[in-house]
């Protein structure tokens, strides 16, 4: 794993979501998570998205306690993923064939505008350790990569329509502890969900080299 510590940041900026805050910095790394549509209940989702926005926004004015950024760091890993991992809806990525639709979108511009660091498919969401290069916008990747995987696998399953939910959950990667675990959380996730033989996760091998 790494040996530096993140030095020198860029500001960072907010940009208000339909329902989520979204941190963003020129050359940050990002824990992405995005699910589709169908993959959590609507009550349970906008109950965990409101504590996480009420503790992110208090986070802005002062630093949490240690309680509250437990509570923060379970929200973000913890608690929303567990939902997602009950495996709730339909969980069309289990077939391969719509797993290999979002595995060719992610890989499509890596290295080009984009670093995929770590990467794990599920079979209702997606993790992505990420890092958009030069001038790329992480809004910007998400889209495309939601926007390509959805027709693509629209065209595996026969059918049009709405495939993903909305909006996506970023998180920006603040230094070396952060990127070890988001890491080990992506790709341990399957083993976490009951799916020890799943396929569709991996990771750079070169994360010792990564710098925020």
């Amino acid at each position: 794993m790494p040996k530096a510590e993140v030095t020198g940041e860029p500001p960072i900026s907010i940009r208000q979501g339909a329902k989520l805050p979204h941190w963003t910095r020129l050359g940050a790394t990002y824990f992405i998570t995005f699910r589709t549509a169908d993959s959590i209940p609507p009550e349970a989702a906008d109950k965990l998205r409101s504590e996480l926005r009420a503790l992110e926004r208090k986070e802005t004015q002062h630093p949490l306690d240690a309680e509250e950024l437990a509570r923060k760091r379970q929200l973000e890993s913890e608690a929303y993923q567990q939902l997602l991992d009950q495996c709730h809806g339909a969980c069309e990525l289990r077939n391969p064939a719509c797993a290999e639709c979002v595995r060719a979108a992610l890989f499509h511009f890596d290295e080009a505008q984009y670093r995929v660091w770590a990467w794990c498919i599920m079979p209702n969401h997606v993790h992505v350790v990420v890092q958009p290069l030069g001038e790329q916008e992480l809004a910007q990747i998400l889209k495309a990569w939601k926007s390509v995987s959805s027709r693509r696998i629209g065209a595996v399953l026969g059918r049009k329509g709405v495939f993903w939910q909305d909006e996506s959950y970023d998180h920006i990667v603040r230094d070396l502890a952060e990127f070890d675990h988001y890491v080990k959380y992506t790709l341990e996730n399957p083993i976490a969900a009951g799916l020890p033989e799943w396929k569709w996760v991996g990771a750079r091998s070169d994360l010792d080299q990564w710098h925020g």
